[in-house]
């Protein structure tokens, strides 16, 4: 009878342990989020101590890294086996798409861990920064095999197309933990791998030239809510908005969940109790500050509405190089805070899930409108490109706070509206 070497036993168990807190830490990190998670939490439940732990992950991060890994290492190789297939230009997003939602907890955890680690200050922020490097270099390898195959057509731009799925894949992610009953991400995904066979710009022969007369544009939505805060002395006001503004840099450095009152007013420089007569409770002051981020977006003077659908569509980029020049802290809050709110229990939750179905059907109802002014191809289904649009537009500004200097958010979204939106 042969035993295994005390060196093989070791190294088994080693392993074991290590799997076990990986297990245990995906667990957590879906549940209650990276940051709320400390390693004696992940230790408590792989039933080790924290110093045992410590002997196989250091940090959380290293943790972190390896819970990404695990999931990010299978994905790789599939998209690589694609690659390699006997049957190449078939594109695989649809079916890694199916695949994810087979195991527990990846949309969740990707979900959140997107928009959270999309601050420069977060320990993930490398690691997700990597991992978008890497698949984009993989996905423009498949889109360009596709298009050699003709099964994508010709006048498509790899390099373009590949930034915008995988945003609006992150987007698609986002979305489905809000709107379940609207959102099936590999659903969705087939869709647009099947539009990619069509040149840019694809009208019927037989779609009707758009109208002279074109229908109503419909308004804008409103988020803003009416500040109930009482007027008071100026010095109040102004100390009101000094918490305000120290509570959004926050929560977009650090997250809503791990940032303390005693934090903010250590921030603005003020007391716990002095914030505490401003602000009642955490709860009214995240109120207060997605309340504030909407005012501000909603108060600017140089958006002025278009006589067609399709133009209030296409003029959309101009907005996304006023928020990137003149308010990249209002789209850092709004990232992390969207995607930590991913829980139902979340404090802002509703707040989240209330304007992503305002967005939706805002758009929904702008591409009717197209469709009707005979702008919108019939081939398109307004439903769908409203979907896509907001997915794509939340997942580029992620794509953007990774790498500012090669994502242009404008130029994606324009890119997108002029492939959908072609002009007579």
């Amino acid at each position: 009878m042969t035993t295994a070497a005390p060196g093989a036993v070791r190294t088994a168990r080693a392993e074991q342990t290590r799997a076990a807190i990986v297990a245990a830490a995906h667990d957590a990190f879906v549940t209650r989020g990276y940051r709320a998670t400390s390693l004696r939490d992940i230790a408590a439940a792989a039933g080790i101590s924290h110093p045992g732990l410590l002997r196989h992950f250091a940090t959380k991060d290293e943790v972190l890294a390896a819970v990404v890994g695990l999931f990010e290492r299978d994905n790789e190789t599939l998209m690589l086996e694609r690659l390699a297939a006997e049957d190449p230009g078939t594109l695989a997003y649809s079916e890694l798409a199916r695949r994810n939602q087979t195991v527990p907890g990846y949309l969740a955890l990707f979900a959140a861990l997107t928009g959270e680690a999309s601050t420069a200050r977060h320990p993930a922020h490398e690691i997700m920064r990597d991992r978008y490097a890497r698949l984009r270099e993989l996905s423009i390898d498949a889109i360009e095999e596709a298009i050699t195959q003709d099964t994508v057509a010709a006048d498509r731009d790899a390099a373009g197309e590949a930034v915008r799925i995988a945003a609006a894949w992150d987007g698609l992610q986002l979305l489905a933990q809000y709107l379940p009953e609207r959102v099936d991400i590999a659903e969705t995904l087939e869709t647009y791998e099947e539009s990619l066979a069509l040149p840019v710009g694809w009208r019927d022969a037989d779609d009707p030239p758009p109208a002279s007369t074109a229908a109503p544009v419909p308004p804008l939505p409103s988020f803003s809510t009416t500040d109930a805060a009482p007027p008071g002395y100026r010095v109040g006001r102004e100390r009101r908005a000094l918490i305000i503004a120290g509570a959004t840099a926050l929560f977009a450095e650090e997250g809503y969940g791990d940032t303390s009152l005693r934090d903010i007013a250590e921030r603005v420089g003020v007391s716990k109790s002095t914030l505490l007569h401003y602000f009642g409770s955490k709860e009214d002051l995240l109120s207060a500050v997605l309340s504030h981020r909407d005012q501000q977006i909603e108060s600017r003077t140089d958006h002025t509405p278009a006589e067609r659908a399709a133009d209030e569509l296409r003029g959309l980029p101009r907005g996304a190089v006023i928020d990137a020049a003149t308010a990249p802290g209002l789209i850092e809050v709004y990232a992390v805070l969207s995607s930590e709110a991913v829980p139902a229990d979340h404090p802002a939750h509703a707040y989240f899930e209330h304007r992503f179905r305002s967005v939706v059907d805002h758009f929904a109802a702008l591409f009717r409108a197209a469709q009707a002014d005979g702008d919108l191809p019939s081939h398109r289904d307004p439903e769908f490109e409203a979907l896509w649009l907001t997915a794509l537009w939340d997942g580029l500004q992620y794509q953007w706070l990774y790498d500012r200097s090669s994502v242009d958010v404008a130029a994606q979204l324009s890119a997108h509206l002029d492939d959908v939106l072609p002009r007579a």
